[in-house]
């Protein structure tokens, strides 16, 4: 059964933050978690960078766009067993806003059922 969800992006600070804030507020059985795969903005923002514990402990992994996949493959070596889910969403959004929440649960919760 899937548990950990992981969401991922730039910089950890609009899109993933967003969908890692409004599901865990919504879905209590589950554990949202979410990283930036570029390392040094996450550090000048102070948001969380992507690590391979963060990898490997999630079931299922969402990525914002095929970048952040290309990313997520360089970072691993390209030795990376689990599915990793392009959702397509472009960076044109701010934290929480309506629209991109409307999209994240478009996209999203079916696979929280």
């Amino acid at each position: 059964m899937i548990k950990t969800i992981l969401f991922i992006c730039s910089a950890n600070k609009q899109r993933s933050k967003t969908a890692e804030d409004y599901f865990s507020s919504k879905y209590v059985d589950f554990n949202f978690i979410s990283a930036g795969t570029n390392i040094k903005m996450c550090e000048r923002e102070g948001t969380n960078p992507l690590t391979i514990n963060l990898l490997e402990q999630s079931d299922l992994i969402f990525v914002m766009e095929n970048s952040h996949k290309k990313d997520v493959k360089n970072f691993i070596n390209g030795e990376f067993k689990k599915d990793i889910i392009v959702l397509n969403i472009p960076d044109l959004y701010k934290y929480y806003q309506q629209e991109l929440i409307e999209i994240l649960e478009d996209k999203i919760t079916s696979y929280l059922k």
